[in-house]
């Protein structure tokens, strides 16, 4: 933690630990909280003072001056001065001010909205994630907190929400359609119909987040129909996930006014989705790359119905390539204009997530204004959220206080777990595999042959590339072990354990030894889950996340640094293969949506004929 217990900040240790730009006066934080409250508290007077201000007839709080303004309408760079007033663009043109800031000649562009994240797979609090995004532009995110909720329920969209409120970056949430994301694995939560009708109707839930259940939908699943009559009961928006999905199945997805999807793998799944009246967002992650390839199906004609978003952005990629500017970067390269790019991370996503007050610089808008040195690399310069300077040169300049996250730590728990769990005692060596297919997270279903001991237990051998893989319950208290076998990870000694498993997060080890693999995974408990390396009966390396087992307490530089380093001991002590991501990979083997072969806490599972199926071949 950055302070002495929950939520302290001690702000000269506090910016020396997080690269703050210095000790930043907390009034500034309690402005910014303020400012949260958004214009539905706008009195008679705050109006008049703006119009008054719009007028000129007073002077502004704030105007910049000397810059060249992004008009998203028209397309048009406008030069002139921005007023701001009470967090608000009271207008462009020609203004004084009480505080006059020179704009250097830059250019100014609304905030940066990414259109849809998931907080937790960046490892990091919601406080942190937003020191990291807002020096590179990004004001907004649409956040899907799928992963705490399948682990904490509720309780940890709660706590989402609460920590959101610490941090200027402004996170709107998407209420997490599917908990359990399958019935296959034990998951923390069940979320039906009745449990979404209080969170749903919450000022800062847009809507349900990406629905997963695409058959369910076409299928007419009464469960899902109940899921989706929440949100349109409530008038709220439901975002997409549908890869793979075509034809008539795709009209019958989009009839149910299903918003968007992240999940184009290609310009003609885009265009289809387009032509059905859904917005395509534009995916570059951590993980998943597809920016580059659907820029080449963005037209003038189709550009407004398409968004920028991340997904997954972990603290190395955020710090080494940047955020939606990096996705800027990327489009212009792939030879989107510039302003038709903007207008995708800013206005184009508003719209969708009827985000009114802001994605743009004009009267009467939220005053989310980001200068930028050029229209190529997109190099951020300076970011106001509601008017308050929150971030200069690359320096997040607010405090990071961190609210309690108690209520949704100690989730690693246990029923009998020992080394006897993971004993298989096989009649035959003839065994299903998992085998890992270069480049990504879909595993191909194969058969080996691999050596047993007289009581039917794995002997590993480095000659195979086979180890035993095991996924623990840590939710329900069920006392579920299952085992099964991995092909292609390339585990040389030792064993890593995970807490971080999609979509459910149980626990995950793979090893060369049942006693490596349970000494990880006591390790890891202990630890209050993250990532666990041991060899030989002791810890090389680990990174605790004692937020739900799924985020770090610690900056988004030690993440970033402590991943580097547990990628190399996992290369050099662990021997896994070069070629593999060791934590992003296995965190992916009990995705029991993805095919071909997975396990999960309940066995192994065949995704193509979807059922389990024994590990003896």
């Amino acid at each position: 933690m950055y302070g002495e217990g929950a939520g302290a900040c001690p702000l000269s240790a506090q910016c020396k630990l997080s690269g703050g730009a210095g000790h930043i006066h907390s009034s500034l934080l309690t402005k910014m909280k303020g400012a949260k409250t958004m214009s539905a508290k706008m009195t008679k007077e705050t109006l008049k003072k703006l119009i008054q201000t719009a007028a000129g007839t007073v002077p502004a709080e704030m105007v910049i001056k000397n810059c060249k303004v992004l008009n998203v309408f028209t397309g048009e760079w406008i030069e002139g001065d921005i007023a701001l007033c009470g967090g608000e663009i009271a207008g462009v043109g020609s203004y004084s001010g009480e505080t006059e800031v020179d704009g250097g000649g830059r250019y100014a562009v609304p905030g940066f909205i990414d259109s849809h994240i998931h907080i937790e797979s960046s490892y990091l609090s919601p406080e942190e994630l937003g020191r990291l995004l807002v020096p590179h532009g990004g004001t907004t995110i649409i956040a899907d907190p799928h992963e705490i909720v399948n682990v904490c329920g509720i309780k940890g969209l709660d706590y989402m929400m609460e920590a959101a409120e610490n941090t200027a970056l402004d996170i709107q949430f998407m209420l997490p359609s599917c908990v359990p994301a399958t019935p296959f694995e034990h998951a923390g939560a069940v979320i039906d119909a009745a449990e979404m009708e209080e969170p749903i109707r919450r000022e800062k839930i847009l809507g349900l987040g990406e629905f997963m259940n695409f058959p369910g939908v076409v299928n007419t699943d009464e469960g899902v129909l109940d899921k989706l009559m929440t949100a349109k009961d409530t008038g709220k928006l439901i975002d997409g996930h549908s890869p793979g999905l075509s034809g008539l199945a795709l009209n019958a997805y989009a009839a149910a006014r299903i918003s968007g999807d992240h999940e184009c793998g290609s310009v003609e799944a885009m265009q289809e989705r387009l032509r059905l009246g859904m917005y395509v967002l534009l995916r570059q992650g951590s993980a998943c790359r597809d920016l580059r390839n659907l820029a080449k199906g963005v037209t003038a004609e189709n550009s407004r119905r398409c968004l920028l978003c991340s997904d997954d952005r972990q603290p190395k990629t955020i710090l080494k390539e940047g955020h939606i500017d990096n996705h800027l970067r990327l489009c212009v390269e792939e030879g989107i204009d510039a302003v038709t790019a903007l207008r995708m991370a800013t206005l184009n996503a508003a719209e969708c997530f009827r985000l009114y007050d802001r994605g743009a610089i004009a009267p009467g808008y939220r005053a989310d204004i980001v200068l930028l040195d050029d229209l190529t690399e997109f190099h951020v310069d300076r970011v106001w959220v509601k008017g308050v300077l929150a971030a200069e040169g690359g320096e997040y300049l607010l405090p990071v206080e961190r609210c309690d996250s108690s209520a949704v730590a100690g989730s690693i728990r246990f029923k009998d777990f020992s080394v006897e769990k993971l004993r298989m005692g096989l009649k035959s060596g003839r065994v299903h595999v998992i085998e890992i297919q270069p480049g990504g997270v879909v595993t191909k279903k194969s058969v080996a042959d691999v050596p047993l001991d007289d009581k039917g237990e794995f002997i590993w051998s480095k000659d195979l590339n086979i180890a035993k893989v095991a996924v623990v319950e840590r939710h329900q208290l069920t006392g579920n072990v299952a085992c099964g076998f991995l092909k292609g990870y390339g585990i040389q000694h030792g064993a890593i354990a995970l807490s971080i498993a999609h979509d459910s997060h149980n626990v995950i080890v793979v090893g060369v030894s049942d006693e490596e693999m349970a000494f990880a995974v006591e390790k890891l408990k202990e630890q209050g889950g993250g990532i666990v390396l041991v060899r030989e009966g002791q810890v090389i390396d680990a990174m605790p996340m004692p937020i739900a087992g799924l985020m770090s307490d610690q900056s988004g530089q030690w993440v970033a640094e402590k991943l580097e380093s547990i990628h190399e001991e996992a290369y050099t002590k662990l021997g896994i293969h070069r070629e593999v991501e060791p934590v992003m990979t296995l965190c992916f083997m009990s995705l029991a949506v993805i095919p071909e072969i997975k396990l999960t806490d309940m066995g192994l599972f065949d995704v193509t004929e979807f059922r389990f199926i024994e590990v003896e071949a």
